[in-house]
């Protein structure tokens, strides 16, 4: 679904002094001294987390099956004049610019206004409607980094979605059901996600998930309290049926046949037929190592078939992959087209600590059934605290009001005293 989305269609990506300069905006914006792609990433849903979601306050929503990438709104300088402009940012940290005046985003203050400091997370997803004649692009957006100026990425994810709600997609909304032919014709339309309670499974299995418009691979728990981290952040956690986790390789393709011309005799490397397939794990820096190889890639006559019609580099790009249950081996996870899954929208492999992860969910995967039956237990301890914190908060406002009773009862005596103390005459 997500690798049916090319971005290059959507926007120009920039290069050079352009892509420079635009990095480092978001850099100072985000007070990093790091050039890098300053999104989140999640970790491996495994068993040990079903008792972090007892114990600690989660926000769940689907998982989007599109493409990853973060939207900031800015201004650029037109003789002189700062107008509106917005980057879509995908995970190799490319920017595209989308043309000028093709996407509007309002501000609270009026409808001419528009935002700028302000980095937004989110997922661009295809989506159909009424039976498939209706397709759109849409940006669903998940989190925020800054807006309007201002680095939110220390405070609490709940008070980032309120900010979201309140300073961008309400003028968002209000702005389309004055002008909605105008947000038709923008290249993407803009959602916010739908956050559930951790404890709402059966109803996102039974209801949300089957009548989404767009593909789905799964869930995102994302901590309540917890600040935004770039990177790795362990506690956004990713959930994937036991068939859908997958590893994301570098494919180097190794020996073709050899095959013996008939007419000369000579032997010759045959490059119809399928060659050695070897993924590759990315190590970085964690052990002073670049790519090292994992395993071998097993994969059938057809998908090769359907690989060599694509008529492409298959060298070093990256595989989307997933573990035969049946085999122990890996595969690759395929499109309707039956051709493999290439995630050209990323710079490299998965780090081994991915790897690891997803191989730890592999081993011991937590299934559907297992997150329903797990859901009583994650609702009463969600109230639980909730509970605790609304009596905490009670107790809070009673000690103010006894604290404001008590200072009135003292300024009572001290202007008593005053009234009834003795009086001097000359």
């Amino acid at each position: 679904m997500g690798s049916s989305i090319n971005l290059d269609a959507i926007g120009i990506r920039l290069s050079g002094e352009d892509v420079h300069l635009q990095r480092s905006a978001v850099c100072d914006l985000l007070d990093d001294k790091t050039i890098r792609f300053p999104g989140a990433q999640p970790v491996s849903f495994a068993r040990r987390h079903l008792a972090e979601l007892r114990h600690v306050d989660y926000f769940m929503c689907e998982k989007t099956d599109g493409v990853r990438c973060l939207l900031f709104l800015t201004q650029i300088f037109i003789d002189g004049e700062g107008v509106e402009a917005q980057f879509l940012i995908d995970r190799k940290n490319d920017y595209y610019y989308v043309p000028r005046d093709a996407l509007h985003l309002p501000r609270l203050e009026g409808l001419e206004t528009f935002h700028t400091g302000t980095l937004l997370d989110g997922e661009l997803v295809r989506q159909t409607f009424r039976n498939g004649q209706q397709e759109r692009l849409a940006y669903l957006i998940f989190d925020c980094l800054a807006i309007d100026g201002e680095n939110v990425t220390s405070r609490p994810f709940d008070k980032r979605l309120a900010r979201i709600e309140a300073l961008i997609t309400k003028p968002y909304q209000n702005f389309a059901k004055q002008f909605p032919q105008d947000v038709a014709a923008q290249p993407f339309q803009l959602e916010m996600k739908k956050m559930e309670f951790p404890y709402g499974m059966e109803m996102m299995f039974r209801d949300r998930i089957p009548n989404l418009p767009h593909g789905n691979d799964g869930l995102i728990f994302t901590c309540k309290g917890t600040a935004y981290k770039t990177g790795t952040d362990e506690h956004i956690l990713k959930w994937k049926p036991p068939q859908e986790n997958t590893v994301d390789f570098r494919l180097l393709l190794g020996a073709f046949p050899s095959v013996e011309d008939e007419e000369d005799g000579v032997v010759r490397e045959d490059y119809d037929a399928m060659p050695e397939m070897e993924l590759y794990v990315n190590y970085g820096d964690r052990r002073g190592e670049g790519y090292k190889s994992y395993g071998p890639l097993k994969v059938t006559e057809a998908e090769w078939s359907a690989m060599k019609k694509l008529n492409q580099q298959l060298d070093g790009r990256i595989i989307e992959c997933y573990k035969d249950p049946a085999t122990g081996g890996w595969r690759p996870k395929v499109e309707k087209d039956g051709a493999p899954r290439f995630r050209d929208d990323k710079k490299d492999a998965n780090h081994i600590t991915v790897v690891e992860s997803v191989q730890e969910s592999i081993d011991d995967a937590v299934t559907e059934q297992d997150l329903v039956r797990e859901a009583m237990n994650i609702r009463e301890a969600f109230k639980g605290r909730e509970k605790a914190r609304k009596e905490e908060e009670r107790r809070r406002m009673e000690a103010e009001r006894v604290r404001q009773e008590e200072r009135k009862r003292r300024a009572s005596e001290v202007r008593n005293g005053m009234d009834d103390g003795p009086t001097y005459a000359d």
